[in-house]
């Protein structure tokens, strides 16, 4: 990734288990394949960041463009913001544009099973390379 990266650590925690429906919608799988190259593994990546780089980071995410999911009516509008994990796994962070978002979570997705590939369990961290345009 670009050396204008921001760095974050985060650690994987479980999520609601709503993100295998929303990456298997096929206007969510068009955007994401026409946005982003890939068409997202079913489900997302969940993690809990805190601290200063990461509250830098996410106010940064909600200022800038970053690449913008439309839905259709009925659906919440998101961005996503590319980005490598651990240095060997491409994916985009996921950023609903919803009021009461989680402040401490990222969702991640990614063309491959992460947890899979990586052999990771909730608990264990994981190193981003996020870019934020």
């Amino acid at each position: 990734m670009s050396c204008g990266a921001t760095v974050l650590d985060g650690c994987l925690r479980s999520g609601l288990g709503e993100g295998a429906g929303f990456t298997a919608l096929d206007w969510v799988d068009r955007q994401f394949r026409a946005k982003l190259g890939y068409s997202p593994y079913p489900g997302t990546l969940n993690l809990s960041l805190r601290g200063g780089d990461w509250d830098s980071a996410r106010q940064a995410m909600a200022q800038a463009r970053g690449i913008a999911i439309d839905p259709p009516s009925g659906f919440c509008a998101a961005k996503c913001f590319t980005l490598v994990i651990d240095g060997r796994i491409q994916g985009a962070a996921v950023l609903p544009e919803v009021a009461d978002y989680p402040g401490d979570k990222l969702e991640i997705v990614a063309p491959v099973p992460v947890r899979e590939a990586l052999r990771l369990s909730d608990g264990d961290c994981i190193t981003l390379h996020l870019l934020i345009v």
